[in-house]
């Protein structure tokens, strides 16, 4: 008789704490969580200070293991993930299964019909969910892998999903200028990226592209800035995420798109010394989740 072995534990990139992070009082923080395609990240930010004091990140799973059961797999022994009584808890999936709608025009349990405009949603394997960006007027739909949902809903029971992409827009949004001109943003992931484009605090356009290559990274960032009346030439770019400045997507990025710029994190937010190592452009969606009800 042969016996299914247990998933290992995701492989940890990072692990950052600061000195001051005290879990023995878990209300005095809140914890981030991003799941998608790049593995398992998490954040600890000091609720009273408004600073980030932990950061851990895990790697993505092998590809006969799910990240939901590697998250299981971790949680017994994490001292962040086996913690109760967190002040507060967002989680972020990322994934292309989303849409938006204005926020005067969603109803409560029409989720998945909304959903299945753009996706096919799948109710075995999946579940659905909302999020309302109170400042902007716009309701998220999304789905989500129905094991790692069960998960939070049993680790979190008062925690709250959001989409990836909601978590992007309430950063760029918190530190853009009203009334400033179109701009596009972009969010480099594993094998797709998000683009974001706004007038000042107003989103004109947010999509999830997958890519291959470098030169698909290009086409949609190119195609999404012709069809907004952009120069690639001459507007500028906002780029976060899994890139770096020696890498080919970012020299590629260069030569067709000449006014570059690496972002930084959110504004009005601390973050520890112990995070001075990680690159600035880096885990923006994780960070964003502060600014996220």
């Amino acid at each position: 008789m042969s016996t299914a072995l247990a998933p290992m534990p995701p492989v940890a990139l990072h692990r950052l704490r600061d000195e001051t992070l005290d879990l023995q009082n878990p209300a005095a923080y809140n914890l981030y969580l991003t799941a998608g395609p790049a593995g398992l990240r998490l954040g600890v930010a000091d609720a009273r200070r408004n600073k980030f004091v932990a950061l851990d990140e895990y790697a993505a799973p092998e590809a006969d293991t799910s990240l939901a059961a590697q998250i299981q797999a971790l949680t017994p022994e994490h001292d962040l993930l086996n913690v109760s009584g967190w002040n507060r808890v967002r989680l972020a999936v990322q994934n292309r299964a989303f849409t938006l709608l204005p926020a005067p025009l969603f109803r409560a349990g029409d989720e998945a019909a909304y959903l299945r405009l753009h996706h096919a949603f799948s109710p075995t394997q999946e579940s659905v969910h909302h999020y309302t960006h109170a400042g902007l007027d716009i309701s998220s739909v999304f789905a989500a892998d129905a094991q790692l949902t069960s998960w939070f809903a049993q680790q979190y029971p008062t925690g709250r999903l959001v989409h990836q992409t909601s978590a992007l827009l309430q950063g760029v949004t918190h530190q853009s200028e009203p009334g400033g001109a179109r701009r596009v943003y972009l969010s480099i992931g594993h094998q797709e990226v998000t683009v974001l484009a706004l007038r000042g605090k107003q989103p004109e356009f947010l999509n999830v592209f997958p890519f291959g290559t470098p030169e698909d990274l290009i086409y949609y960032t190119i195609l999404v800035m012709q069809e907004l009346q952009l120069n690639p030439d001459q507007d500028l770019v906002m780029v976060w995420g899994d890139l770096m400045h020696d890498s080919e997507l970012f020299t590629i990025l260069r030569k067709y798109i000449r006014n570059l710029r690496f972002g930084n994190r959110p504004f009005d937010v601390g973050y520890s010394y112990r995070l001075n190592d990680l690159f600035e452009y880096r885990y923006f969606e994780l960070y964003a989740l502060h600014l996220c009800e």
